[in-house]
């Protein structure tokens, strides 16, 4: 289903988090992820000079997390 500012054609922030109080959780997932991942987290942030592949590959890294949490979260386990 679209927003409504989406099917004028305008999209929304897709950055903008639901829960804004998970920001320093999200970032800490993050860093873990492209330690395990062996992947230098940029000190300034600026992810432009990133390869594509070390992007990629930390964002699907960090999706398979989340769906992990989430399926826990919603089986009433806890941990990880």
């Amino acid at each position: 289903m679209y927003e409504a500012n989406q099917s004028r054609g305008r999209r929304s922030n897709s950055n903008t988090l639901v829960v804004p109080q998970a920001n320093n959780a999200l970032q800490q997932l993050k860093y873990e992820a492209a330690q395990e991942l062996g992947i230098t987290i940029p000190a300034d942030g600026y992810y432009g000079d990133m390869p594509s592949r070390e992007a990629g590959s930390l964002g699907g890294y960090i999706t398979k997390r989340l769906v992990q949490l989430a399926e826990q979260q919603l089986s009433g386990r806890s941990g990880q």
